[in-house]
């Protein structure tokens, strides 16, 4: 296998255990199983992924665990610490609290305690563009306005090119990754007209992730009836069905970050719903260099359910 084809299947493979994480976090994840997902021997297994992603595989599944601790402590209020250790895959709330101090340094009850109280006044929730993000919010706390509906999406199959790494650099190396992705599926016969979205799938949350690691999916929906050749440049994975928030935006590319911060801190919180524990995405509507205003028609969908008092 040429170098380069040997490096997209590595790196391919890598990706495999990644989604697999994120899907089973609820899971004690033993090498074993993450060798499985990944294809590769559990006795090389641990050295590969430390070698592709320069991290140790327990402290990544640990970094991940914790990071969604933390998003689970600020905006589930409804969760106790026995409901979030079982949803981290830790045996009670004793080995959570634990783990948690052990990685930030306090308690998940004092940290919950701290973000009730200073959240409001020192966070932006998008990351994009931060200062003229910061420089907008001062002045005007939702310069954007949106259609919101509810609704109940099916599991979709999707194709996706991966990125790693701060947003700015995802921005540069955005227009290359579509063109990327359109092209290898152009080439497996993905391309099927009015059923192909077009998203971004973010699988990190900006408040709480590491930035350098923070994992982006560019993808394309797939009908369930094509098979989608995972090539090494191209992967597949599942987009999780279940209830949504979506809001319908027309903005200008310098305002990402304002339909971020509406949808998550203008409509969220008095919505009577809570994010469900799954990633949120963008979809793009349409070719925003299509037309003189260069208007992006953008739906954020963002997983929610039920908030029960």
């Amino acid at each position: 296998m040429p170098d380069q084809k040997c490096q997209e299947e590595y790196l391919r493979r890598i990706h495999k255990v990644q989604d697999y994480i994120e899907y089973h976090l609820g899971q004690s994840l033993s090498i074993e199983e993450l060798s499985n997902a990944a294809g590769f021997s559990k006795y090389h297994f641990s050295r590969i992924f430390q070698g592709m992603l320069h991290e140790p595989l327990a402290h990544y599944v640990n970094r991940i665990r914790m990071e969604r601790a933390l998003f689970l402590l600020a905006h589930r209020a409804d969760k106790n610490m026995t409901d979030i250790a079982y949803e981290l895959g830790l045996s009670d709330s004793a080995v959570f609290s634990r783990a948690f101090k052990n990685y930030y340094g306090v308690s998940p009850r004092e940290y919950r305690k701290e973000y009730s109280k200073n959240c409001k006044d020192s966070f932006l929730l998008s990351e994009y563009n931060k200062n003229t993000a910061k420089k907008e919010w001062a002045g005007n706390p939702f310069p954007v306005t949106a259609q919101i509906t509810i609704v109940k999406l099916e599991e979709k199959q999707v194709a996706y090119v991966r990125h790693t790494g701060t947003y700015e650099t995802l921005a540069k190396e955005y227009g290359g990754l579509m063109q990327t992705l359109f092209a290898y599926a152009k080439k497996q016969h993905l391309l099927v007209e009015g059923q192909n979205w077009p998203l971004a799938i973010y699988h990190d949350n900006p408040e709480f992730g590491e930035e350098s690691q923070f994992r982006t999916s560019l993808c394309l929906t797939v009908p369930e009836d094509i098979p989608v050749q995972e090539d090494g440049i191209l992967g597949r994975m599942k987009l999780e069905g279940g209830l949504y928030a979506v809001g319908h935006f027309r903005i200008q590319q310098e305002q990402y970050s304002d339909i971020w911060n509406y949808m998550y801190q203008k409509w969220l919180t008095d919505s009577g719903y809570v994010p469900r524990n799954s990633y949120p995405f963008e979809v793009y509507r349409n070719n925003p260099h299509a037309n003189e205003s260069h208007i992006h028609e953008v739906d954020i969908y963002v997983p929610i359910e039920p908030i029960h008092f």
